[in-house]
């Protein structure tokens, strides 16, 4: 018998008491208080005074790194709280506390921003050699040149503020509307009311009749909110809109390829390069519309088992399949895991009260993450297991650098995660002991590929034309779900029979205010970790010393240099992007060959 292991996490190594009842919380938002008011004095002392000395401002930016750790402590505390518990007003109380702070830390960094803006080439020379800078010039030098293209100090300070109940609130309201959404369904001749992700869970059901009833009853759940998340949304573009239109930004997409520290040639390189290539993954959605004996797949038929004999994993054998199957690459990898596992960092348990979804945080003071999900046993549930574990891994290699230097972008985020998750898919397809189990467990594999090339390419194209529109007025309920089946219908090249209108509305990554466009970034993060696990397949663990200098360099470069240095690839030719799908038709040309029998059984 393996080892038994935590379903649920434990928070009180980070903070004991919960929401309500931490004292050890409050005193460190007492503190956080005090930090950003201390740090604020210093600012405005070395402004009033004119003070430019290199070493006075090393000095700020040393403290500000500490105040950007115990905000980001705070932060992560509050979303594990209302992660677990929708229901726990006291942690949505402390989140507005926290939001709030968080608003004046960045006008303090606004601030900050600006005055060393206004530095002479000679002053900052001086000021990035003093050796507490040594390991932050990259980030230095990138929040310089933002600071050139934004609005002065005391207007940007002021968006700050304003953003805390005219921005950011929208997305917690957003939360709030999730969090209360019951769905009615009948399963097995019994009324069952389940939440979001209970409901969402069951859209990979065997049974084609509970996958269509739960998907209708998701929609029309959607849809009667709808009202309601057409607000969110038009409020939440408007905002940032009006924003943008202040500081001259006309390209809704700069911001977040400047989050994402990448061109827009390489976002358009690797949209055309999918593109050209969709063909062979639409030969994988006909074959398994015939294995499932459909003229063409539905919406709700894209994550399908295709047997209905399923095994599900027990969370005590995916962790130790996922640790194993680390170790093949990255004993220090499957060391971490295992260590996840053993102390309580993952909440996985099915239960309600829940938000939907899963995800990784960390808490920088000490040193340690949190992975939410809501496991089932599916394979997929596996594979999510293994993704967010790379997230929390990528942060623990990094647990060493500066503040500033571990600040990694969303796109390289998803790479370690993603790498993971190939791992653990690879490998389940390779150990298969039977041929059906092998069809399935590549047919999982190869449903992620169709979310990353289709699915992510709908909502990067629903956004894209949702903000055109937006900038001439709202956009009604109707429009919305128009422009997303149109979305669907493009990205998945018109192969489905039922598509999701109301998916905009149901995504929260569309309601999402710490990141616009919160998709691609998934999807180069998928593709770029094909080159990375391409090496590590022909390297083994000879690979973790390479990756590992990878990982700790995602904070202080440009992914186009960081491709360049560690994979000597260059991200905006297409020679990259089709050699990382070409890898990925393999899967496809496998899954076909395998699934001829069924075609002749049907």
């Amino acid at each position: 018998m393996g080892q038994t292991y935590p379903e649920t996490w434990t928070l009180d190594t980070i903070f004991p008491g919960g929401s309500s009842n931490s004292e050890a919380f409050k005193k460190h938002i007492t503190a956080l208080e005090k930090q950003i008011s201390n740090l604020k004095e210093q600012v405005d002392k070395l402004q009033t005074t004119g003070e430019r000395s290199k070493e006075a401002w090393a000095d700020v930016v040393v403290n500000l790194q500490d105040v950007s750790r115990y905000t980001r402590e705070a932060g992560a505390f509050i979303s594990c709280l209302t992660a677990q518990d929708i229901n726990d007003h006291d942690a949505k109380l402390t989140g507005g506390k926290i939001s709030q702070l968080a608003s004046e830390f960045a006008g303090v960094m606004t601030a900050v921003d600006h005055q060393l803006l206004d530095f002479t080439a000679g002053e900052w020379d001086a000021f990035i050699n003093e050796p507490e800078m040594a390991e932050i010039v990259f980030n230095l030098n990138e929040r310089r040149d933002a600071a050139k293209e934004k609005l002065p100090p005391e207007q940007e300070q002021l968006i700050q503020k304003l953003s805390v109940d005219g921005y950011q609130a929208w997305g917690d309201f957003y939360s709030i509307l999730v969090g209360r959404m019951e769905i009615e369904v009948e399963l097995d001749g019994e009324v069952q009311k389940l939440s979001v992700g209970q409901a969402s869970n069951k859209l990979s059901s065997a049974s084609r009749d509970v996958r269509k009833h739960v998907f209708d009853q998701l929609e029309k759940a959607w849809q009667e909110e709808s009202e309601l998340f057409t607000n969110t949304l038009n409020h939440l573009s408007g905002y940032r809109l009006a924003v943008y239109e202040a500081r001259g930004w006309e390209n809704v997409l700069k911001e977040p390829l400047q989050i994402n520290r990448m061109q827009e040639k390489t976002l358009n390189v690797m949209w055309d390069t999918i593109t050209a290539n969709k063909d062979t993954f639409v030969t994988y959605l006909d074959r398994k519309a015939q294995v499932l004996g459909v003229e063409k797949l539905a919406m709700y038929d894209l994550g399908a088992p295709l047997s209905d004999k399923v095994s599900e994993v027990p969370y005590d054998d995916a962790a130790d399949m996922i640790v194993s199957q680390f170790r093949q690459y990255s004993p220090q990898m499957a060391d971490f895991a295992k260590k996840a596992f053993q102390n309580g960092w993952i909440e996985a348990e099915d239960r309600p009260g829940k938000r939907p979804g899963g995800f990784c945080t960390s808490f920088p003071i000490k040193e340690e993450s949190r992975i939410f999900m809501t496991y089932d046993g599916s394979a997929s549930n596996v594979a999510t297991l293994a993704h967010e574990l790379g997230h929390a891994y990528h942060q623990a290699v990094m647990n060493d650098l500066p503040q500033m230097a571990q600040r990694y972008a969303m796109n390289v985020a998803e790479t370690a995660s993603t790498f993971a998750e190939m791992i653990v898919a690879d490998a389940a397809v390779e150990q298969a002991e039977s041929e059906e189990e092998k069809i399935q467990l590549l047919d999982d594999k190869l449903s992620r590929s169709i979310a990353f090339f289709m699915n992510i390419h709908s909502r990067f194209l629903f956004e894209t034309r949702f903000y055109e529109e937006r900038r001439r007025g709202p956009v009604s309920t109707r429009r919305m779900n128009e422009l997303m089946e149109e979305a669907q219908k493009e990205a998945y090249c018109g192969e489905l029979s039922e598509y999701s209108p109301t998916f905009w509305a149901s995504k929260l990554h569309f309601h999402i205010t710490g990141v616009p466009f919160y998709n691609f970034p998934y999807t180069f993060g998928y593709l770029f970790s094909m080159g990375i696990y391409n090496l590590a397949r022909q390297k083994g663990t000879d690979f973790e010393a390479q990756y590992t200098a990878l990982l700790r360099d995602t904070g202080r470069m440009t992914v186009e240099d960081l491709a360049k240095k560690h994979l000597n690839v260059d991200l905006t030719q297409a020679d990259f992007w089709q050699e990382a799908i070409d890898f990925l038709k393999h899967d496809v040309a496998l899954y076909l060959a395998l699934t001829e029998n069924k075609i002749k059984l049907n």
